[in-house]
């Protein structure tokens, strides 16, 4: 086994085009990076329209791929990916299906999918350079029930899936504008058959009757003050956290991830509730915890001397001029992160290389189709991305050094 082992972390692959045949060096540079790791990772933002078919379960959010993507995907670096997020699921059960096919056929470490719940939230592992690594992958939602992965029981089949990590939204107010909200639902006559209808094709929500009521899909909650809450479903968190620990005590270096869309306002704010799930994957066993889902980078955490990337935002992100909204610059800046760990698993440090998608011509124009592919970033822009890192993650604790262009944390 090597005593060092270095992984090549990016942001989340929202990919629909083979961006094999860009040609610009920084985006070769970008390819070299991901290929000199030990074991090159991301998050394939999406579903395959392959095999088993499928429908469209979604409206303007609705994305599928041709199996071509993994191979770009594989063609420029990477061997393993994660599966669990909100698009994964976009063609139902038969895009699920079709993406696990098309991606063991090419051999990639992957996780976060499965033909029920057992195989969904399992970990997969694999040797790598002789070190034993194993990824248990996550989705927090928010998402109809039926995208998640399922068990059979009495009367139901199994359900092919993501593996979910329950999480269940309420919204706080204070007494006052609760008792006036309480006072209009039973003005209108909204009751719990009301409550049910509206609630489908998900069960209805379990309230306590004195502290929560519920219009449509939102439940409101008596607090003193206004704001949101967010609950984690227990038996989901224990079961991924029991994956963990069966692989780290099996000698793995575990990475545990987890895609979600309940951002704070300010998306370079991190949840109390992501902070608490990322240190007790950690600890239960994980080398590192790694997040998607929200579109720009935030802040890394060292925990317990093992990283958290709260969010590695975005490295490919094909999406269309005129459906999107997606335009502030830092949506198309990120970094490759390279955290290197010893011989057993504790890290050493990580380097941070910046990139832009596109370039930074593309990000001028306003163009969105014309950003295809991550280039490494250089100059002014390298060292604007990096700041910002630096700065937002000096509040959790951790000091990146910046030198030519490299963002440097030595532990």
């Amino acid at each position: 086994m090597k005593e060092r082992f270095t992984l090549a972390l990016t942001g989340q692959s929202l990919i629909k085009h083979d961006i094999r045949n860009v040609a610009a060096p920084a985006f070769r540079r970008v390819q070299s990076m991901l290929r000199e790791a030990d074991l090159a990772f991301t998050n394939f933002e999406g579903t395959i329209l392959g095999r088993h078919g499928g429908w469209p379960l979604k409206g303007s959010f609705f994305g599928c791929s041709d199996p071509i993507v993994l191979d770009c995907l594989q063609g420029i670096g990477f061997q393993a990916l994660s599966l669990s997020n909100n698009h994964a699921f976009d063609l139902g059960p038969s895009g699920v299906l079709s993406t696990l096919e098309e991606v063991e056929k090419r051999g990639f470490l992957h996780a976060g999918l499965g033909q029920d719940q057992g195989e969904a939230s399992r970990a997969s592992r694999a040797t790598i350079s002789g070190r034993p690594v194993a990824i248990v992958a996550m989705d927090g939602g928010p998402g109809p029930d039926f995208m998640y992965a399922a068990n059979a029981d009495e009367g139901r089949p199994a359900r092919p899936g993501v593996n979910r990590l329950g999480i269940t939204q309420r919204i706080e107010l204070d007494s006052a504008a609760f008792g006036q909200l309480k006072a209009i639902r039973d003005a209108v006559g909204y009751t719990a058959i009301d409550l049910a209808n509206d609630s489908q094709p998900d069960d209805r929500p379990q309230l306590n009757p004195e502290t929560e009521i519920a219009l449509a899909r939102a439940v409101f909650r008596r607090s003193d003050r206004c704001g949101r809450s967010v609950n984690i479903n227990e038996a989901d968190l224990e079961r991924n956290l029991a994956a963990i620990a069966t692989e780290a005590k099996g000698g793995s270096l575990v990475v545990a991830y987890l895609h979600h869309h309940h951002w704070a306002a300010d998306w370079y704010q991190i949840p109390d509730w992501v902070s608490g799930v990322a240190k007790a994957c950690i600890d239960a066993g994980a080398s590192m915890f790694v997040s998607h889902g929200a579109p720009v980078l935030q802040p890394i955490e060292i925990y317990r001397g093992r990283p958290i990337f709260y969010s590695l935002g975005n490295f490919i992100f094909h999406v269309r001029s005129e459906k999107s909204t997606w335009t502030a610059p830092e949506v198309w800046e990120s970094v490759v992160a390279n955290p290197t760990f010893d011989a057993d698993n504790r890290l050493v440090e990580i380097m941070l290389y910046p990139v832009v998608i596109g370039g930074d011509a593309a990000l001028q124009d306003g163009v969105l189709e014309q950003r295809l592919a991550p280039q490494l970033a250089t100059g002014t822009s390298a060292q604007r991305i990096l700041a910002r890192l630096a700065e937002q993650s000096t509040r959790l604790g951790t000091e990146i050094q910046v030198s030519d262009g490299v963002g440097i944390i030595r532990v």
